[in-house]
This record gives C-alpha cells, sequence and structure tokens, in this order.
C-alpha cells in the first residue's frame, strides 16, 4: 500500500551523480600532480644542468655558478634578507638592443638557489 502515490523521488543531476564526481576528482587530482611534477622534471632529466648551461639556458634549481656559466655575470644584484635571515638576490642583466633601447631580464635567488626569473624570449 502506497500512501503517497503521486509523490516521486526527484532526479539527480548529471554533475552530482558518483560516478561522475569521482571521474572529475581524478582527473583534477591528476591535474594537480602533473603540474607539481612539471616543476622537478628539469632536474630530473639533467640533474646537474649541464645541458641546460651548454644551450645558454637557465632552469629554477640552478646555483649561482652554474646560472654565470649559463648566462654569464650580471650587470647588477641587489641583495636584501627576510625577516628570518634568509639572504635573497635580485640579478639584473641588461641586453643593448641599439643605442637607445636596452632589455632587461632579472633572475631571483634564495640561499644561492635559482628561484624564479623574467625575460624576454
Amino acid at each position: 500500500m502506497d500512501l503517497h502515490p503521486n509523490l516521486q523521488t526527484p532526479e539527480i543531476p548529471f554533475i552530482c551523480r558518483k560516478p561522475v564526481r569521482i571521474t572529475i576528482y581524478s582527473l583534477l587530482a591528476a591535474f594537480a600532480l602533473f603540474m607539481i611534477a612539471w616543476g622537478f622534471l628539469p632536474s630530473f632529466l639533467d640533474p646537474t644542468f649541464e645541458q641546460h648551461i651548454q644551450d645558454k639556458e637557465v632552469v629554477a634549481g640552478m646555483t649561482r655558478d652554474q646560472a654565470i656559466a649559463a648566462w654569464g655575470s650580471p650587470y647588477q644584484m641587489n641583495v636584501t634578507y627576510t625577516d628570518r635571515g634568509i639572504r635573497r638576490e635580485e640579478w639584473v642583466y641588461e641586453d643593448w638592443i641599439d643605442a637607445g633601447s636596452v632589455r632587461h631580464r632579472y633572475l631571483y635567488f634564495e640561499e644561492g638557489v635559482l628561484v624564479g626569473g623574467w625575460y624576454y624570449k
């Protein structure tokens, strides 16, 4: 005996179904792992950075000596210290295009290890 014959359970929206949610979360987790691994990939493929130095490329994780071997000495170096005493360096390179225009390249080091940079290609 049905007490409410006209009542039906509402249909679950497609995006809220369990197999769909599991698929979406799995893809997001795989993408996040890929993005994390991408940052470590250069050091796994070339742990001593020799190929990058030969190609005149800099990669996060290089030491100051390796960056100098790849790009040469900087035009200017700015040194600061954080509240926790971490030494930060900003290296500035100047590339003269002609007598009136110059482009700058920047490398950023923390405790002697390259953590980032910015330059035109």
